[in-house]
């Protein structure tokens, strides 16, 4: 009888709302481009929303069972935060300012596989080749990079209706030679930003395991980020005139893609990535997709295309693939496992296994 994994299931759900919350972080943020905000500046209040959102808790929650932090913890936020909000913000807001919100979203299902070939890399995973399972993943990661191929190179015909105002019609037929330029350029920023953000969730699942207080490290996090983005806007344009966000739906935008986008859901992620590990938190990427795609449809009118389709499909399947073989690769990764390798240094048997087999005869008799 399969018993009820109470704890897997808790990380499902979480990361499925993690994934929602994030979906409409996204289809905000495209509309406030659209509007001419600028996108470091756009950055650096949401990090710094969710900075003073999540202080309270942080200060309050975890005051009794805080580790003490060492200056190796703070350099590694540091880096974090450089991974995780600030630079792969740049690069993807920048790829989606040239794209779309579903095209861009469509890009993040990548990011499990580049997660998987990183936790290779960096000894996180293990691969046999000669098994199917190692063959699944492998098979599974090659499909998805022909699916980022496909989003890349392959456009095709809009399957949805165009809702447009006579300035966009003018736009798009006095410029389709720019817009073509403008979409490659975006892919390129959106391909390094899916490969900073697989990174991020590889230097993250360290930092949560050492230091596991999630809402005192994202709250550092955010602050670092805050200071980060906010140098990065300081050298892309030195204007006092962009910091003043007047519309109401920017405010608003930013507000809840602080509290929620870079609070709450940053503190779900380091809990699943301590619990769960770096490749089954980035498997829930490919959820932000189909929720934006619905919001930004509805609410943004964005015309869905064959390419981003056809593309999303690859991935997904690939990504599937690559999730059988991750799921049979780990039939045993029970909690109980630990406490067994902390005392008899990761051999994996019981204190009576292990002096039978020193102790043949004995134990025999």
């Amino acid at each position: 009888m399969v018993k009820f994994d109470a704890k897997l299931w808790k990380a499902v759900f979480m990361m499925s709302m993690i994934n929602i919350g994030l979906s409409v972080v996204n289809v905000m943020f495209k509309k406030m481009l659209d509007q001419g905000i600028n996108r470091m500046v756009a950055t650096t209040y949401r990090l710094a929303a969710g900075t003073l959102f999540l202080t309270p808790f942080a200060i309050f929650l975890e005051r009794h069972n805080r580790p003490r932090l060492t200056g190796r913890i703070l350099c590694s936020l540091f880096f974090s935060a450089l991974l995780g909000t600030s630079l792969v913000q740049y690069f993807f807001l920048i790829g989606l300012q040239n794209t779309s919100s579903t095209f861009a979203l469509a890009f993040s299902n990548m990011v499990p596989s580049v997660t998987f070939a990183l936790a290779l890399v960096f000894r996180q995973e293990t691969l046999n080749i000669k098994s199917n399972i190692g063959r699944a993943k492998v098979f599974g990661t090659m499909i998805c990079i022909c699916g980022a191929l496909i989003l890349t190179l392959y456009k095709g015909t809009a399957l949805t209706p165009q809702h447009s105002t006579p300035i966009q019609t003018q736009t798009r037929t006095d410029s389709t030679g720019a817009t073509t330029q403008k979409w490659a350029m975006g892919s390129i920023m959106l391909v390094i930003s899916i490969s900073i953000w697989s990174a991020w969730f590889i230097v993250q699942a360290k930092i949560s395991r050492a230091y596991p207080c999630q809402y005192t490290s994202t709250t550092i996090l955010s602050f670092f980020g805050v200071i980060q983005s906010a140098l990065l806007s300081l050298i892309s344009e030195r204007s006092i005139s962009m910091w003043v966000v007047k519309d109401r739906f920017q405010v608003l935008s930013l507000l809840y893609s602080g509290i929620i986008g870079s609070g709450l859901c940053y503190v779900g992620m380091s809990w699943c990535l301590r619990q769960r590990g770096p490749v089954f938190t980035s498997s829930f990427i490919p959820l932000i997709q189909v929720f934006a795609a619905i919001f930004s449809f509805s609410f943004l009118h964005e015309q869905i295309y064959c390419g981003s389709v056809v593309g999303s499909m690859v991935i997904i399947v690939g990504l599937y693939i690559l999730l059988w073989g991750k799921n049979k690769d780990k039939p045993s990764p029970v909690p109980k496992q630990e406490p067994l390798n902390l005392d008899l240094e990761g051999c994996g048997t019981s204190p009576k296994e292990v002096y039978s087999a020193a102790h043949p005869v004995s134990a025999k008799s």
